[in-house]
């Protein structure tokens, strides 16, 4: 079977596009992809359309990539539909691998694209939250979760938590204080993630956040809800991204082949009934593990990767995930230096979801397009020096004690 590569990788400004509807951010982030790419849409055979919120928020349900890619003037391919939470396009992204892999495709186009804010539905925005984790199950789930940090308390004078917050925060701080109790963790490693990956976010012009921070500024922010300040969680984005996925023999069709950058392997899992100290059967660990198998490589091979940190203990929770460090260490990583620009592994230059923005439906695709400009060395201040494989890790949603989804993408460069 033919190797699969990405042949153009795109994505817009993150932030509030208040003034911009999902067509319009579909379409800027498909334009930047085929003009990186060097191509024209008539090229693309099938499509990938990512999105969570448009049907919670618009009542656009069922069809959203056909509007929106019918509004770009992509007529009659195949178009599908993928939500998967937070790894909706990393998903998408799978299946077009999947597909051209397959040799049934040769092209293909894969769309993230999210409006999060609707000033006028405050509500709303907030409850969308809520469809990613099992409704029916939600008093039981957070039960669990809140169960496993049992005995560590907030210190004396700790501020109330935020009235206003989405519910995986409340699930961010179990976790956080489930791996303090357990590890040692300190709220200060926790805090060296957000410092790091909002310094890293300086030298990224696309984040929505470009404002360097220190651990204590970190600490000192707003509390949201205890261990988790509001430096530590990743805010509310409008965004899009766009990636073009080629065969060996379009890519030389193409005369592509300077910049492809090959998916040497991609390993996806779902959340399991496991108990909180099996961390072998982590649903992150079981992605990661196929996905290293199939590129044939080790986590001592990544140079670099993007982690889901929507919160900022979910870096330390996913380096550890991923194999970079063993279980318990990621805290004493993050407070290293190890993982800054510069560093032995650095992990989120892009300023991660922390800082760059976390625009959920095209959150797995923003991070490829990190993974693919670092590989074809074109980042500029934040460039990390030598990378040859980057690794994406990308989690959806909430089942149980963990993520209800997650993909990982190891990618080398041409």
């Amino acid at each position: 079977m033919s190797n699969v590569h990405i042949v153009g990788a795109g994505m817009i400004a993150l932030g509030k596009h208040l003034d911009k509807s999902v067509k319009q951010l579909t379409a800027d982030a498909v334009d930047a992809a085929l003009a990186d790419a060097g191509i024209a849409k008539d090229a693309i055979e099938a499509a990938w359309f990512c999105n969570t919120r448009q049907g919670a928020l618009e009542g656009q349900h069922g069809v959203r990539g056909q509007a929106s890619l019918r509004a770009y003037g992509f007529e009659g391919i195949p178009i599908f539909n993928t939500d998967n939470a937070c790894a909706s396009s990393s998903s998408g992204l799978y299946q077009a691998f999947a597909a051209v892999k397959a040799g049934i495709h040769e092209v293909a186009l894969v769309v993230g694209a999210e409006k999060m804010n609707y000033p006028e539905k405050r509500k709303e925005m907030f409850d969308a939250f809520k469809g990613s984790w099992d409704r029916e199950l939600a008093d039981e789930h957070i039960a669990r979760l809140l169960a496993t940090g049992e005995g560590l308390q907030p210190p004396s004078g700790t501020a109330e938590a935020s009235a206003e917050r989405s519910v995986f925060m409340d699930i961010y701080a179990a976790q956080a204080r489930a791996h303090m109790h357990r590890f040692g963790t300190t709220e200060r490693q926790i805090a060296a993630v957000a410092a790091k990956n909002h310094t890293h976010s300086v030298h990224n012009p696309l984040a929505q956040y470009r404002f360097p921070m220190t651990v204590d500024e970190v600490l000192n922010d707003r509390m949201i809800i205890w261990p988790v300040t509001r430096a530590m969680c990743a805010p509310m984005s409008d965004g899009a991204a766009a990636l073009i996925v080629a065969s060996d023999a379009a890519v030389a069709r193409l005369g592509a082949a300077e910049r492809a950058v090959r998916i040497r392997g991609m390993g996806v899992s779902s959340s399991s009934d496991r108990t909180a100290d099996q961390y072998n059967r982590h649903l992150t660990r079981v992605a990661a593990e196929r996905a290293y198998s199939m590129a044939g490589v080790d986590p001592g091979d990544i140079d670099f990767a993007e982690l889901h940190d929507a919160s900022a203990i979910a870096e330390i929770l996913h380096s550890e995930n991923v194999g970079f460090c063993a279980y318990g260490e990621g805290g004493p990583l993050a407070e290293s230096g190890e993982t800054k620009l510069g560093g032995r592994l650095p992990i989120n230059v892009s300023g991660g979801l922390l800082s760059k923005g976390h625009p959920i439906g095209a959150t797995g695709a923003i991070q490829i397009v990190e993974l693919v400009g670092q590989l074809r060395g074109e980042c500029g201040a934040r460039q990390v020096d030598g990378a040859r494989l980057g690794l994406a890790e990308n989690g959806g949603g909430f089942h149980g004690l963990e993520e209800a989804a997650c993909v990982v993408t190891i990618l080398e460069r041409p």
